[in-house]
């Protein structure tokens, strides 16, 4: 965890941060809002957690390592939602299993409700009362808290997405915003060259940012070009026509093993029928495939495969945080609504969509930088006891709320999963 937020001045900006709790918690509360009881209550695989899972972690977070410790007086709202809502921190205690969150019919949607209420007031209180040292302590807590939240935000449209898509009645959870664009193609990706040399990664220190985007150091680059936008539909669809699934000439071997035991043909949610063609299930319902959005729902092994297939290669980490060092920190994200990403438009001769739309797979492992030190205790099981089996993904997503993203932002998954937001952008030696 790196935060300056404790080197401000203690209590000059509390009400500020009251408010910022506020409108964060909110926002859970409003993805939620239009869900059933039995909506947030369904897991419809292992990795997938029910809506009303996510609203009781985040709030088991903020009474677990700021309320409990912290607020004088404080008492444990419930004694066994430590052991329900732990997600995975050993140092805490034990904890429901994972893939059987959705056998838990109680605490109910209203008891969870009330155990968020009762959490917020909590915090509410800690910030207005902390004594000014305390604060010092609790102030990067709170904001490693609230961007915990943020990061089930998007966790909460991922697996609801996937929990109405198995649901034959196709639900819609949001409609299209009004005027909401449907640009069927885009043009072909122009190359963008990078000189390469020596480059400093990694986040610099001011303001937050997770343990893992740290310490910030130098890695040597080759010359190299990036595509200017992400893999489209359309060009997807091209590497399907092509046999990309019935050639093992493009797969890693752990990849081409997943594509046989698991039957896929096509991206997560993409679907096809004979007389209509293919149609992709989306957050508003299915809709036909748009050929010039991004491919999206594609695992690891997919990317990598697509780019062999089309003589490129994925980018490394590095070489994408130094090609989007300049790219403003905005895009197709979560406050525009229509969680689903949107083709590209204009921005001749400069890359574009670095920021919003997809999570883009790179060809880097999930690992820890040199020098990477995780914090003591069971706030220190956040990001480093995951470096190991996963890839590394950048920019952030059609889902991913608007003051979450960063250039140095390490989001990571295993190689085969498909159910986050994830993309390609190609990559190739200059």
């Amino acid at each position: 965890m790196i935060s300056t937020v404790a080197e401000s001045a203690p209590g000059a900006d509390r009400a500020a941060w009251a408010e910022r709790l506020r409108r964060v918690r909110g926002a859970s509360e409003l993805l939620a809002a239009d869900l059933s009881a039995e909506d947030q209550t369904i897991q419809s695989m292992p990795d997938v957690s029910p809506t009303k899972w996510h609203l009781a972690h985040t709030t088991w977070f903020f009474e677990t390592f700021l309320l409990a410790p912290h607020l004088a007086g404080w008492r444990i709202h419930h004694p066994a939602y430590g052991h329900l809502f732990n997600s995975y921190y050993e140092a805490v205690g034990p904890r429901h299993p994972r893939p059987q969150r959705g056998l838990l019919s109680r605490p109910g949607v209203a008891e969870i409700g009330a155990y968020r209420r009762a959490i917020t007031g909590g915090m509410l209180d800690l910030i207005g009362s902390a004594a000014d040292p305390l604060w010092r302590e609790i102030a990067p807590l709170i904001e490693l808290g609230l961007n915990h939240e943020e990061q089930h935000q998007e966790l909460i449209l991922m697996d609801i997405k996937h929990v109405f898509s198995v649901n034959p009645l196709k639900p819609v959870y949001r409609r299209r915003p009004a005027g909401a664009p449907l640009r069927p193609v885009v043009g072909e990706p122009e190359w963008i060259e990078f000189a390469g040399g020596m480059a400093e990664i990694g986040h610099a220190g001011n303001g937050f940012a997770f343990d893992n985007e740290g310490p910030r150091h130098r890695e040597w680059l080759e010359p190299f070009r990036l595509a200017s936008r992400p893999v489209t539909c359309g060009e997807y669809l091209a590497f399907i026509e092509d046999g990309g699934y019935r050639r093992p000439e493009f797969w890693l071997s752990d990849g081409w093993a997943a594509v046989q035991n698991q039957g896929w043909q096509a991206p997560l949610y993409w679907e096809r029928e004979p007389e209509s063609g293919w149609s992709v299930f989306t957050l508003a319902g299915l809709l036909p495939l748009v050929s010039g959005e991004p491919v999206c729902h594609v695992s690891f092994y997919e990317a990598d495969a697509f780019a062999r297939w089309a003589g490129r290669r994925l980018p490394t980490e590095a070489e994408w945080e130094v090609a989007g060092a300049s790219a403003a920190l905005a895009g197709n994200l979560a406050d525009g609504g229509r969680f689903h990403p949107e083709a590209a438009v204009g921005g001749r001769g400069a890359l574009q969509q670095m920021i919003g739309d997809v999570w883009e797979w790179t060809a880097s492992s999930y690992s820890p930088y040199r020098g990477f030190r995780a914090v003591n205790g069971a706030i220190g099981e956040y990001n480093g006891k995951f470096m190991s089996g996963q890839m590394v993904l950048r920019g952030g997503a059609a889902v991913t709320p608007p003051g979450h993203v960063r250039i140095t932002y390490r989001n990571f998954f295993p190689p085969p999963a498909r159910w986050a937001f994830s993309g390609i952008r190609l990559a190739e030696d200059a």
